[in-house]
């Protein structure tokens, strides 16, 4: 793997306290279909939006035990074949998340650049947050954490 490869980690955890009754412990707001238009769900538009860029290697997507079967679906529904999900035994935030699928790039070989995203946001400008990534590309691959 050369230094422009990317491999995108996907946080999927939550507790579904933010938007309820919409969200749910059970189904948390990253699985839904926010807008009433909306075709994909919050986690599909992360995997779609990051889908475009150049060099993109499998993702990895971290869940917890209980939101497997909801998330081997959607990435399904999204034609993602080349993946892998790790599964948390109980929740402890970003950094521990991180710092395992780090531990999982890793275990492919070379020293590759993590693109850390959450699940549950919403981005109404791509271009920029494409251009954002590049630029930080860029400087990762001068040794800078980005």
């Amino acid at each position: 793997m050369n230094d422009n490869h990317i491999i995108p980690v996907i946080l999927c955890g939550g507790t579904g306290t933010r938007l309820w009754p919409l969200s749910r412990e059970s189904f948390p707001k990253q699985y839904l279909k926010l807008l009433q238009d909306d075709k994909l769900t919050l986690l599909q538009k992360t995997f779609k939006r990051i889908s475009k860029i150049d060099l993109l290697e499998s993702p990895i997507f971290i869940t917890n035990e209980e939101h497997r079967f909801i998330i081997a679906e959607q990435i399904r529904q999204i034609d993602v074949k080349d993946k892998s999900i790790i599964l948390e035994p109980f929740g402890r935030n970003t950094a521990p998340a991180v710092a395992v699928a780090a531990l999982e790039a890793l275990s492919k070989g070379n020293d590759p650049n993590l693109l850390v995203l959450a699940s549950d946001h919403y981005i109404n400008n791509e271009t920029k947050f494409i251009h954002a990534i590049n630029s930080a590309l860029n400087e990762s691959n001068n040794g800078r954490l980005v």
